[in-house]
Formats: structure tokens, sequence, C-alpha cells
């Protein structure tokens, strides 16, 4: 889906320049990025810095052996002795647990919610040619399809939980935001991540552009609901929540 360019933005070309999720994702991306690397450059001066730091080795050592014990002896795991591994290694599991969760999760219920949108699953076998429900399927077959459906108890707890999941709480801090302004008093950091949350908020800009741009077909569809998805929502410190289609908190929560 892209190819390594350095003429292009983030240093990459996307084989298809409108596909909302990429566009998006690779600001986000890049604003994670140059916010930790400028807080791990803040505390890490030297590779050694970091191989030394018994905190940090214990923390990577239980992530690997522990928390992903089957995969721990493949061979593309960081060793974590360079500022480099850990700047990459933090940056992709803030990614992991903000944007990219954000992206599959909370448009689940303004493309889900309406029932037909999702992949139906037959509750029957297809009918062989001779039998009762082979008749049934002749003679009635609406009511033979009806039957091969979810259950109307079973949809409703379906349509439920996918609301639930979808929807943002009264409580929740986007990326970019903090509940405590003195959460460290180390002033460096402290600008790094104003500069951070501006960011954001002008991705959150960059984002109603290209969604009104009547040339990119794919970010509203046929149905003309724009792709908010990846919209930060750093800007936003209303504490509504609900069923919004938008937003990136800190961490995955449910």
């Amino acid at each position: 889906m892209a190819v390594p360019d350095s003429s292009s933005p983030h240093g990459l070309k996307l084989m298809i320049e409108d596909y909302p999720f990429a566009v998006d994702g690779l600001e986000i991306w890049d604003a994670i990025e140059t916010w930790v690397t400028e807080y791990c450059n803040f505390y890490y001066q030297s590779d050694e810095m970091v191989e030394s730091d018994t905190e940090i080795q214990s923390w990577w050592k239980e992530v690997r052996y522990e928390g992903h014990g089957d995969l721990k002896d493949r061979t593309w795991w960081p060793e974590m002795k360079t500022k480099v591994e850990l700047i990459q290694s933090c940056t992709t599991i803030i990614w992991v647990a903000s944007a990219f969760h954000a992206a599959v999760n909370f448009g689940q219920y303004p493309y889900a919610g309406y029932l037909p949108n999702r992949p139906t699953v037959s509750r029957r076998f297809m009918p062989e040619p001779g039998t009762p429900e082979y008749k049934e399927l002749e003679l009635d077959p609406e009511l033979a399809f009806l039957k091969t459906i979810t259950a109307q108890f079973q949809t409703l707890l379906g349509v439920s939980l996918i609301e639930v999941l979808s929807r943002h709480s009264t409580e929740e801090v986007y990326l970019g935001q903090r509940e405590n302004p003195h959460w460290t008093c180390d002033a460096e950091p402290l600008a790094a991540f104003e500069r951070f949350k501006q960011k954001l908020i002008e991705i959150e800009n960059n984002i109603n552009k290209r969604n009104k741009d009547k040339r990119l077909k794919n970010r509203n569809g046929l149905v003309e609901m724009p792709y908010t998805l990846l919209y930060p929502n750093t800007s936003d410190y209303s504490r509504e929540g609900g069923l919004t289609g938008k937003g990136i908190p800190n961490s995955i929560s449910i």
C-alpha cells in the first residue's frame, strides 16, 4: 500500500492517494513519533543510558518473554539497546493502543448499527433437493431466508454491544490532553507535549479540509458519511462523550 519515497510526506508514497485511513494515519504516526523522540532524547542522551536503565530493560523483558511468550524467539524483536529502538517501540505501542484502536473501534456502531451492513450468518444449512426445507425454499423463499438469519434477541444483543463499544466515555482523555497539566516538573518535556497537542489540532483541521474536498471521493462515500475515525478530538474538552464517530483516546478503554 506504500513504498519508501524520500520526496513524499513522512517518507512514504501511497499507492492509493485517496486512502483516508493511510493519509490521516501517517500524520498521526508522525506526530506521535516526533513527541516520543523529543521526550526520549531529553531523558536519554546516549544509547548506553538506554541499555543500562534497569527499569527499561526489565519492562522490555516482560513484554517479550511474558507478554508475548509464544513469539519470544522471533528474530525481529528489538534488543532495546539504543535510543532508536526505544523510540520506535514506544511509538508503535502508543499508535496501536490509541489511533489504530480508535480507527477500528469507534466506527462500529455508525456502520454496523444498521444490521444489513453486517455480513449475515446462516443459522441453517443450505437445503438439499428433495427435502422439506428445499420445498419451503421453493414455495416461500423470503420465509426460508428469514429462518437463516440471526434471531431478534441475538440481534438486539449484538447491536447493543456494538453501541456500547463505540461510545466515548464522558471522562475520556484524548491524545494530546492531560488531566493534570503539571504532570512533570521538567520544562522541555512540557514544551514538547504542547507542540504535540498543537500538531494534533492542526491535523484535525487538515482532516476537516480533506473531508470537504470534492475530489477525494473515498472520504465521504456514496452515503456522504465523512471519515473522522482518526480525528484526534484533542481540541474538545466538553467531556460529552457518546456516539461521536471520532476521537483518539490515549489508550484502549472498554
